[in-house]
């Protein structure tokens, strides 16, 4: 295999958890030139990635004159097409780029007959309520190329690179990076809770780090936290960061904190103990990977560590239920999430870090 495209046409945390399988590929085929395809605006976590020679964006609506510029760029421009993503324009791309394709195919779905067919190995997928993780599934692509599969496999976070010179003056030696917005409402815990717990670590003179875009979205969650502290005991980095100075800044953490998103799928990479607030999702299969390679998370628990990885949920029945929310649909609310208090996020940032904050109780917050 001299040229190999990986097509990741998800979002920003999914592009991410395909680096293990890009990595098993650049230790498979050292000499081979790996390029990844994915949406404009969706491939910032591979920047400068050193198992990747080329990113390749493509707007998430080509219409046809777009699509055949696209597929004369592509046709048969590579030897190997991974195909980590399980939809159709996903799959066309991988028989127009590759002679040799591997995909991941939807679960009991009827476009598998024709999706199949153009595949020299498929890897059927468990859906969101299986019990293998994304991670696992991806790294299956490649199993008709390798004798064995590895027992740990990290996820790559993008590079660090220097943080603006303000901000990493402003940076105390122990600080907690809180991550309060979610891309979807379903998965949003309330901002109040984050205000609170970061009421409560301010009060022990931890500096709090607040993360996140520019976008309106995440601004609105982030602003009813702004009024507790001044800088620099809360400091406000949002929309100032690209991934990499994010991976710079959440390294340097004593303990990161955030919603079931990408950015804390990028914590978990950089090493960091990483405390995760899930609601409906399962975390056998969406959990942040622990940056030791491997993890061991049970469908439901109040409370369970991996590696460097902390996850809490929800003490319901219906936990983790894999839809979006309680009407299932991405502007739902979700019961699981509201019943977490910000009393026990605080307890399990405070037994994850090992950098110097007090593990006493938390009964102040």
């Amino acid at each position: 295999m001299k040229r190999i495209l990986v097509i990741a046409t998800r979002q920003i945390g999914d592009v991410l958890l395909t680096t293990p399988v890009v990595r098993a590929a650049r230790q498979r085929w050292p000499q081979a030139s790996i390029d990844v395809l994915g949406f404009a605006g969706t491939l910032g976590m591979l920047r400068g990635n050193p198992d990747v020679h080329q990113l390749i964006e493509t707007p998430p609506r080509l219409g046809w004159g777009g699509f055949w510029r696209l597929a004369r760029s592509l046709w048969r421009a590579y030897d190997l097409a991974l195909i980590a993503d399980q939809g159709d324009r996903a799959h066309l791309m991988g028989w127009l780029s590759a002679r040799l394709r591997s995909g991941i195919l939807p679960a009991g779905h009827g476009s598998n007959w024709w999706k199949r067919r153009l595949l020299v190995h498929a890897v059927e997928s468990g859906g969101d309520a299986s019990t293998v993780h994304v991670v696992r599934e991806k790294l299956e692509l490649l199993a008709p190329w390798r004798q064995d599969a590895p027992a740990a496999v990290p996820v790559v976070a993008p590079p660090a690179t220097p943080l603006p010179d303000d901000i990493a003056q402003a940076l105390q030696p122990v600080f907690v990076a809180m991550h309060a917005p979610s891309m979807w409402p379903y998965k949003q815990w309330a901002p109040e809770n984050y205000r609170q717990v970061a009421e409560a670590l301010i009060a022990r003179g931890v500096q709090v780090v607040l993360t996140g875009s520019g976008g309106q979205r995440d601004q609105a969650c982030i602003a009813p936290l702004r009024s507790l502290a001044a800088a620099p005991q809360l400091l406000d980095v949002s929309g100032r960061l690209d991934f990499n100075q994010l991976t710079g800044l959440i390294g340097r953490a004593a303990v990161y904190v955030g919603p079931d998103t990408s950015v804390s799928h990028l914590a978990a990479a950089t090493g960091v103990p990483t405390v995760a607030i899930f609601g409906p999702t399962n975390p056998q299969r969406w959990a942040p990977w622990p940056s030791a390679g491997t993890t061991t998370l049970h469908r439901r628990e109040l409370l369970q560590t991996a590696g460097n990885v902390t996850l809490l949920q929800a003490g319901l029945p219906c936990v983790p239920c894999t839809r979006a929310g309680c009407k299932d649909h991405v502007q739902s609310h979700s019961d699981c999430l509201a019943v977490i208090t910000p009393q026990r996020v605080v307890q399990a940032v405070l037994q994850s870090c090992h950098a110097g904050l007090d593990p006493a109780s938390s009964d102040s917050a």
